[in-house]
């Protein structure tokens, strides 16, 4: 399966989530209603994840996780660009591959999954990046499901998202 990533915008990404943006002039961006912690004895996770870019496009997705009782918000410290690849549930569970997303975020935005949201893991496009990470976690398999896709999706960057 062939997915070509477009740019990551709130409109286009808000079945999946949030796009976190700072405001263009002075002030303050709140982004509370999209936090989301379904298991009162879970505990706040705030972690930093360094990430290596991508040897070669395409990328070739095989792996989708999802977190079901948690949003999972990714705060870049520093990074050019990045893919952000979601999907919608399966009507038989798991990811709904032929229905998958994939965007290209840049320096400056962040995102948050919604609770239950399939997608696959952060990658990064020109260089090393720094991500905070936020999301509740147990510490049970509850925190994480991960699932092998059937057919691998191919996912291209669009010359014009260089």
């Amino acid at each position: 399966m062939e997915l070509n990533a477009e740019p990551l915008t709130a409109s286009a990404f808000e079945p999946y989530g949030a796009v976190l943006e700072g405001p263009t002039g002075p002030g303050r961006s709140f982004f509370d209603a999209q936090l989301v912690n379904r298991r009162p004895a879970s505990r706040t996770s705030l972690s930093i994840s360094r990430l290596l870019p991508l040897e070669q496009l395409p990328l070739r997705a095989v792996l989708f996780e999802r977190h079901e009782f948690s949003s999972q918000s990714f705060l870049p410290l520093s990074v050019a660009r990045y893919l952000v690849i979601v999907a919608p549930a399966a009507p038989a569970g798991g990811p709904d591959a032929a229905r998958a997303r994939a965007f290209v975020g840049r320096a400056g935005q962040g995102v948050t999954y919604h609770a239950g949201t399939w997608h696959h893991s952060m990658t990064v496009l020109d260089a090393p990046a720094l991500f905070g990470v936020l999301m509740w976690r147990d510490g049970t398999s509850g925190d994480e499901t991960l699932v092998a896709l059937p057919i691998p999706l191919t996912v291209h960057v669009p010359a014009d998202q260089s």
